[in-house]
């Protein structure tokens, strides 16, 4: 209800009702004065609230951490540091109104949970996920990933995105979501990785020789893991060549896989050069029709392409 303070007098004009105005400021003010121990009660409450809280998320934040999660640590620890606080101040709300009931402010607050949750829908369903990949753990931090066509490697896990350095210092923000609803490869998920390189033989050289000499070189490479064989496969017999494939282990790190493949790539040139063994290039045969015949056009006589016999 608004008060009112000025009033209509009979000579056509206004009057202030200044008595009117003294007795609401002075309701006012009682009421004022009965809630002044209930606020300072509810400042005290929520400032002792947020020192509990505080402690108790840092609390939280050692413990997961001392368990190599720190990511996770410090996300769960920010949790329950908010909602602890967020309680001390439903409280002290509580206390400065006391015909808000508990209910009514639960009430209220969801409500409001539902508007904000779909204003913020994409920041909620990021932290979500940030949370699900904290507990999940796919991948750590300084595994390298690839998810969508980015790859590098993790560098930071944050609650609304994953933080991707890529090979060539590139920084890339990806959020959350994208990564948790996404095919995932993680490449240095075990310790080990296998990588493989093809390469062509001519179809007069010996396959057995090829494969041993391939086999020796590759082995003998400082880099190539030598507690898994190395293997050389006949793989395909293609128009030019008869193709091998050259399978070997590396560390999983991307640095490692390259190097030691540029290394393959080099020694299987230079032993097979060693070994007069041939790596031919595309061979093509090109039939040329011969319009000189006396059969041309008969096609029960024409021999396409193919050149007189020479007697």
């Amino acid at each position: 209800m608004i008060p009112i303070f000025f009033q209509q007098s009979n000579a056509k004009g206004i009057d202030f009702n200044l008595e009117l105005l003294f007795e609401k400021l002075d309701s006012w003010l009682d009421g004022l004065v009965q809630l002044v121990p209930n606020l300072i009660v509810a400042l005290l409450l929520v400032t002792i609230g947020y020192f509990i809280s505080k402690f108790v998320g840092r609390v939280v934040n050692r413990i997961i951490s001392s368990r190599d999660r720190k990511n996770l640590g410090e996300m769960l620890g920010r949790l329950v540091k908010w909602t602890l606080l967020i309680s001390f101040i439903a409280i002290g709300v509580t206390i400065v109104l006391p015909s808000l009931s508990p209910g009514d402010l639960i009430a209220g607050l969801g409500i409001s949970s539902v508007a904000i949750g779909f204003a913020f829908k994409d920041i909620l369903q990021n932290w979500l996920a940030g949370l699900l990949l904290l507990i999940n753990q796919p991948f750590e931090i300084g595994d390298q990933i690839s998810v969508n066509g980015l790859e590098g490697t993790v560098s930071k896990i944050e609650t609304r995105a994953t933080i991707i350095i890529t090979y060539a210092g590139v920084k890339i923000v990806v959020p959350n979501s994208e990564i948790y609803t996404s095919a995932l490869k993680v490449n240095t998920a075990n310790e080990l990785i296998r990588s493989q390189y093809d390469v062509g033989i001519g179809y007069g050289d010996s396959i057995e020789d090829a494969v041993k000499i391939l086999k020796d070189k590759v082995t003998s490479i400082e880099g190539v893991d030598q507690s898994k064989e190395v293997q050389v496969l006949p793989w395909g017999l293609d128009a030019s060549w008869v193709t091998l494939r050259v399978r070997w282990w590396t560390k999983s790190d991307k640095a490692s896989v390259i190097n030691i493949q540029s290394k393959v790539i080099q020694t299987i040139k230079q032993a097979l050069d060693g070994a007069r063994i041939d790596m031919p290039y595309d061979t093509y045969v090109h039939l040329i029709h011969d319009q000189t015949e006396e059969g041309d056009g008969d096609r029960s006589r024409q021999r396409e392409g193919w050149p007189l016999d020479v007697e």
